[in-house]
């Protein structure tokens, strides 16, 4: 999630119709959703983003540690309008983790080096969900059933589950390979050099396709299988290891 260069005109607009959507259909349990949801966003955006500074730090480029994004400061990762978006549209970006290819560590090739940079966000995001849910799990197989149902319980028990389904959500929807998400940058590394450079030439179009798909529903109707699968899955694994 990072290198994003979308035309923030564009994005304030749709923003902007989100906003006007969420308030017109907005309750008192819709804000309470937003709120228990709120923990869960703020986490997958700052690890995302982290990783991704990471892994090219440690790659050699320290582009990022000079920027000060070696840390897990939600403020140092946070894009405002990416924020806002993420909570109302269930799509949106940290601020982009820059790097300079020229300093990656010579053993690896630039695509090579570029593609462990953008697979480390969704890396994390999946790791996090697995996290989560152990403890979601603990939780239930240790915790009495008293504090399980008390409203106190239940509130965390929920922003657990939804820091699940965010990562998991954030991890998926990042391995899209269409530009400017992380997996364009992935598969890039695989691609034939005539491949690559045609892509360079029309990544304009791929940001518009990839607009229309979010704006359209489209993607969500692609990846939402996917996130309930891997959530599922995740769930029955852990699950069968407490023994619940």
């Amino acid at each position: 999630m990072f290198n994003f260069s979308f035309d923030k005109r564009m994005l304030y607009i749709v923003l902007g119709v989100l906003a006007i959507t969420s308030l017109m259909r907005m309750s008192s349990n819709y804000i309470l959703g937003i709120l228990l949801t709120l923990p869960g966003v703020i986490i997958a955006i700052t690890f995302h983003e982290f990783a991704h500074a990471f892994a090219a730090d440690k790659l050699g480029d320290d582009t990022a540690r000079m920027q000060g994004r070696l840390n897990l400061n939600p403020a140092s990762h946070i894009d405002p309008v990416g924020f806002i978006l993420l909570i109302f549209a269930h799509f949106g970006w940290g601020k982009p983790v820059e790097i300079n290819p020229r300093k990656f560590d010579r053993k690896f090739t630039m695509g090579t080096a570029e593609a462990i940079v953008s697979v480390a966000g969704p890396v994390m995001n999946f790791i996090l969900a697995i996290i989560f849910t152990i403890i979601y799990f603990c939780i239930y197989k240790f915790a009495q059933a008293s504090f399980i149902i008390s409203q106190t319980g239940s509130i965390i028990i929920t922003i657990i589950s939804s820091t699940i389904i965010v990562n998991i959500g954030l991890g998926v929807f990042n391995l899209i390979p269409l530009p400017p998400l992380d997996g364009s940058k992935i598969f890039r590394n695989f691609m034939p050099y005539n491949m690559k450079a045609w892509i360079d030439r029309y990544q304009h179009i791929f940001y518009i396709v990839f607009l229309v798909l979010w704006i359209s529903g489209l993607a969500g109707i692609i990846i939402s299988p996917i996130i309930s699968f891997i959530q599922t899955g995740l769930f029955k694994i852990i699950g069968l290891i407490f023994g619940i």
